[in-house]
């Protein structure tokens, strides 16, 4: 039968969007959004959206309160609704086996057991948050555990792979949409009512559905290989700098490469997000409890680099500034991990501040969308500083660019917001300290004319040679 109410338990990145655009897509379908947060509910329902992405505050206005709804009355919407989406964070343990790389599944049960509490229906259970191989069975394990009389669950998998920034662009025109399901006709028509819906807006062949695990482990697979890409782009960055070769060149070549393509060939700070580095480190622990040390190896060298890339570029901006930062002002141009999100999760600039931090650098911050608060709260939180008075002491954030840039020894650019290209940058050179430095973590600025303006400009996976700059000689009087 098709589906008439859907329920996604989660209003974050994933849940909030997604949501938005099948409401959007499937006029007919009533579509509601539960959380716990009473304050990320209430975001939803203003004009001030919990979260950054284009276009999002468009879709969402056009079909809330038509058949787009969020709510903070979880138990409702579960009763109501015929399919559910389980749209909570899974983020990396921080203690306990698999510390640091294993997915902590504690929202992913509860949502389970409250589903199993309180639906008086048959329900078909979709995870869409990244899970670990074989999520689904423990959510099937929960559920047919505490089945009520009448009541049926059939659970599918249905990963997300929206990227921050592009986010209503991937989910309105994705590459492919998986659905995993049971080999049984009970399977089989659950899987056929989600195509339902997808088929709204997306093409039938590119709708591709298998089994529950391998929709699980393609899930992590995809952004391990995206992630690997970026990695090894940036292991030939250090290469290049090295040798004199330049990285844009070379990843020009190679992407030109059929075989290859050019995607994710861009050398960089390193990656940061709520993804890459987690999917990887799941699929690190994956591979040891398979007895897979070899595969596990490989994979943790993915982030291995991407650390290394972090602390290359950190140590190159204290190199450049005579070997010490203490007591310099040292401005940090974007604060979220890519342009066109408010998200810091993961953000190379959090890791940069850190290591310029402990030489006690003094650390000015400019983001055109993350909020004061959340740059500090990412600043002080235990997995990044053990001293919060410092961060208070030595981190001033700033709402205008120009100001942050005043007085400063160096400007280090960690997101590639489009408006850093534009900047006014003899105006900031003339009011910074000389020499003057900029560190192009993204590769996005026109060196030779920074270096015109008299800038000594510093980037990823090239070298600068600064043009010597000629000035007339006075004509002798004698």
């Amino acid at each position: 039968m098709p589906i008439k109410r859907i329920c996604c338990i989660g209003a974050g990145y994933v849940g909030g969007p997604s949501c938005a655009v099948i409401a959007s897509k499937c006029p007919d379908v009533q579509v509601t959004v539960v959380d716990l947060s009473e304050e990320r509910i209430r975001q939803w329902n203003s004009d001030h959206l919990p979260l950054y992405e284009p276009q999002l505050d468009d879709v969402v206005k056009s079909c809330r309160e038509r058949n787009l709804w969020f709510s903070t009355d979880v138990d409702k919407a579960i009763i109501e609704a015929e399919l559910i989406f389980i749209c909570v964070n899974t983020p990396t343990k921080l203690f306990g086996i698999g510390k640091g790389r294993a997915a902590d599944l504690k929202y992913i049960e509860s949502a389970a057991r409250r589903i199993a509490t309180v639906a008086k229906s048959s329900k078909i259970v979709v995870e869409k948050s990244t899970v670990p191989v074989k999520a689904a069975e423990s959510i099937t394990n929960i559920l047919q555990a505490n089945v009520k009389p009448g009541v049926k669950y059939q659970v599918l998998s249905n990963p997300e792979f929206l990227a921050e920034g592009t986010a209503i662009s991937d989910l309105v025109s994705p590459d492919r949409v998986l659905i995993g399901g049971e080999k049984t006709d009970q399977g089989r028509e659950a899987v056929e009512a989600l195509c339902w819906i997808y088929e709204h807006w997306i093409p039938k062949e590119q709708i591709i559905v298998m089994n529950t695990w391998s929709s699980e482990l393609s899930k992590l697979a995809a952004n391990a290989f995206l992630a690997q890409r970026i990695s090894s782009i940036n292991a030939i960055s250090a290469i290049c700098e090295a040798t004199g070769a330049d990285v844009s060149e070379v990843a020009g070549a190679i992407g030109t490469d059929s075989r290859i393509g050019s995607k994710f060939l861009k050398a960089s700070v390193g990656f940061g997000g709520s993804c890459f580095q987690k999917d990887v480190l799941n699929l690190v622990y994956l591979c040891e409890c398979l007895n897979l040390p070899e595969a596990a190896a490989y994979w943790q060298q993915v982030v291995d680099i991407n650390d290394y890339q972090r602390k290359r570029f950190a140590l190159r901006i204290v190199e450049s500034l005579f070997n010490t930062v203490t007591d310099k002002n040292i401005t940090i141009l974007g604060f979220a991990f890519k342009k066109d999100t408010g998200d810091t999760r993961e953000s190379a600039a959090i890791y940069l501040s850190k290591y310029l931090l402990d030489e006690e650098a003094k650390i000015r911050i400019y983001d055109p969308k993350v909020e004061k608060e959340q740059m500090l709260r990412e600043l002080t939180s235990p997995m990044i500083s053990d001293n919060p008075d410092r961060v208070s002491k030595l981190v001033t954030i700033y709402d205008d660019v120009y100001e942050a840039a005043k007085g400063s020894h160096a400007l280090v650019l960690c997101t590639e917001w489009d408006e850093f290209k534009t900047l006014d940058y003899k105006r900031i050179y003339a009011d910074m300290l000389k020499p003057a430095f900029i560190f192009d973590g993204r590769i996005i600025l026109d060196h030779e004319a920074l270096m015109e303006i008299g800038f000594h400009v510093e980037t990823i996976g090239k070298r600068l040679t600064r043009k010597p700059v000629h000035r007339p000689i006075a004509p002798c009087t004698q």
